[in-house]
């Protein structure tokens, strides 16, 4: 298994080094919107990254993290409106990449109960969506945010 940290996936996919599914969907000041880098039960499932290399939350300046709650709500309405999401979670959880980054997990109401909340990275291999499918829904979301600004 590959360290996500050495170099850094966060900074690589920031940088467009790495396209994740989907690619960069949106940007924010000092924040960089893109699809998750990994396989996903549901589609839609997207990350905000810092765009410098910071280890957490309480180490964005003040500038990027007033800007971070602005934008997780707005693409979290549109997990909603434009995916017809029930739901959306947000985790900050920072164990094993260290670069700040926030997903954004759209609930749907056939997302099976095993699957809601922090759940859902517990997934298995056969519950994971094909990637034409979370590409389909990231460049929905991408086109949601766009025509937004």
């Amino acid at each position: 298994m590959s360290d996500v940290n050495d170099p850094c996936l966060g900074c690589a996919v920031v940088s467009g080094a790495t396209r994740p599914v989907g690619g960069i969907l949106a940007r924010a000041p000092g924040l960089v919107l893109h699809g998750v880098a990994g396989p996903s039960p549901v589609p839609g499932w997207v990350v905000i990254s810092s765009e410098r290399h910071v280890r957490g939350l309480y180490d964005l300046d003040e500038p990027t993290a007033r800007e971070l709650g602005a934008f997780a709500a707005r693409v979290m309405r549109a997990q909603r409106q434009a995916l017809g999401a029930a739901h959306a979670y947000a985790f900050a959880i920072g164990d094993v990449l260290r670069h700040f980054h926030l997903h954004l997990v759209p609930r749907y109401r056939d997302t099976p109960p095993h699957l809601w909340g922090r759940a859902v990275f517990e997934a298995s291999a056969q519950e994971h969506l094909p990637a034409e499918q979370l590409e389909a829904a990231a460049q929905t979301l991408a086109a949601a945010l766009a025509s937004e600004s």
